[in-house]
């Protein structure tokens, strides 16, 4: 996937999220600070694409429910809040990692990055449980790579597809992720767009002076 230039300005920042992520600069220049500004609480909205049998390329209104046989693609927008903490690293090769709680309070699920370009997907241990075995202790591996705009590009290669997403901050509390799942052919088969805005705190009013 070419990536799409963004045009950023560089500013200092202090990023103060949940999981004590380290200070960054802006835009992030490396991993470890791009993982430090993903690292808060976010307010996003999502809107899903999938392409059916017959049709054309992704769909150019943004009309929505299901396609109608004409055309149309199927297409469906959701609002979401996601609460994200950045992970220290565990080893001199990790360049750190972090742990996603979904909507509603699900499970929560860890990614891990490595300097070698390498990432893995697994489910946060849960205190006191037992260990799990078969599919729900499989993990998931892929592959990243941080572009000279500042993008993060994540790759993950399964049996029947490959998923590429790509995350971009263009102020440091408005985060982009856009993701294309393609075929074993090569097709696009499902896309998503997000807009994911950080929910920040304000500052505490100062008490005015005594008279």
């Amino acid at each position: 996937m070419t990536p799409v230039p963004v045009r950023l300005i560089s500013i200092a920042v202090t990023v103060s999220p949940a999981g004590s992520a380290p200070q960054a600069s802006f835009p992030p220049q490396d991993i470890a600070s791009f993982l430090a500004f993903c690292a808060g609480e976010w307010l996003a909205l999502r809107s899903c694409f999938e392409l059916e049998s017959g049709q054309s390329p992704l769909p150019t209104s943004a009309g929505a429910g299901d396609g109608d046989g004409d055309g149309d693609a199927w297409h469906s927008s959701e609002r979401a809040e996601l609460l994200v903490a950045y992970l220290e690293p565990a080893a001199s090769g990790d360049a750190g990692g972090l742990a996603l709680r979904p909507p509603g309070g699900g499970a929560v699920r860890e990614l891990h990055f490595s300097h070698d370009g390498s990432f893995r997907s697994q489910a946060a241990p849960q205190p006191g449980a037992p260990e799990t075995t078969g599919a729900a202790a499989r993990q998931q591996g892929g592959s990243w790579q941080l572009w000279p705009d500042g993008s993060l590009e994540l790759t993950v290669r399964g049996p029947s597809a490959i998923v590429r997403e790509r995350i971009w901050f263009t102020k440091p509390n408005l985060r982009l992720r856009s993701s294309v799942e393609h075929g074993p052919e090569g097709s696009p088969g499902r896309a998503s767009f997000s807009s994911e805005i950080r929910r920040v705190s304000r500052p505490t009013a100062s008490a005015a002076p005594a008279a």
